[in-house]
């Protein structure tokens, strides 16, 4: 934690340094020359509280004591971003598929020039400036009944739903939790491309296996539950979460522009913080 900061103002901060970070290793890519970029899924774990930061098709998910699962990513596939898709035409970019001879189009819609199906990289610097490094950012605290987090790149998500992969490995141990979640998905889907997973359990003093969740009637993403924003965030940091299955929603931000985020003091980080991350290549 970087000293003279209150452990309530360093979560406070953490979404900024986040975002500033992305942004600054992608300009080290471009300074070192390199092309092929990366999708990232960044995850700093405090107590109960919870930061993520993403940009493309990696993915980090909630599986909540109770059986609760929640996206805390989004997609930046242009396929299925729609709000993506009309930031990059807004700004001059072209999308579409892959033409072949003939005419006909195939496969995913793509960003021209350069033909990248993500709207946000960090160091795809032969794609023009509609691909952008700003990550979207949440930050959530848990309840004391904790949770588990599974973070995994495209080639998982692409076989299984987020709640699948939830379910499939429930009641076992974070590492052979991680491998069983890849297991599921090549059984699924037949491919091992881009099959790369990691399981956090966040769980209670003393507990070392995070117990199998009861069985619920409906699972759902829509039936997970967040408790009302606080209008100031430090109040949040304070409040006591003993319901089980509760999670109070801190801060969420997915703007592409800078411009856009909101301000918050500047934050001066001069110690490594310790995040759990992935990173795709």
């Amino acid at each position: 934690m970087p000293r003279g900061l209150s452990r309530e103002e360093w979560l406070h901060m953490l979404p900024r340094a986040l975002v500033a970070g992305f942004v600054k290793t992608d300009k080290e890519f471009q300074s070192k020359g390199q092309t092929s970029g990366t999708t990232a899924t960044f995850v700093i774990i405090d107590g109960w509280t919870i930061t993520v930061a993403s940009v493309g098709d990696s993915r980090c998910i909630l599986d909540a004591q109770g059986g609760a699962v929640s996206l805390l990513t989004v997609d930046h596939r242009l396929e299925e971003n729609v709000e993506e898709r009309e930031r990059v035409t807004a700004s001059g970019g072209e999308v579409g598929r892959l033409s072949v001879v003939g005419g006909a189009e195939i496969g995913p819609l793509r960003c021209w020039p350069g033909g990248l199906c993500l709207s946000r990289s960090i160091g795809d610097i032969d794609v023009g400036e509609f691909i952008v490094p700003v990550p979207y950012v949440k930050q959530v605290k848990l309840s004391n009944a904790g949770g588990r987090l599974i973070i995994a790149s495209d080639g998982i998500w692409d076989a299984l739903s987020s709640e699948a992969a939830a379910k499939s490995c429930r009641g076992l141990p974070a590492e052979l939790a991680a491998k069983q979640v890849v297991k599921e998905a090549l059984r699924t889907r037949g491919l091992k491309d881009d099959t790369t997973c990691i399981v956090v359990d966040i769980i209670p003093p003393g507990q070392t296996i995070r117990p199998l969740s009861p069985p619920k009637k409906t699972s759902k993403l829509k039936s997970f539950i967040f408790r009302k924003k606080a209008k100031d965030p430090s109040q949040k940091l304070t409040k006591q979460h003993s319901a089980v299955g509760i999670v109070e929603e801190i801060f969420e931000e997915g703007s592409a522009m800078l411009s856009e985020r909101p301000l918050t003091r500047p934050l001066m980080l001069s110690s490594h913080c310790g995040p759990e991350s992935l990173l795709e290549t």
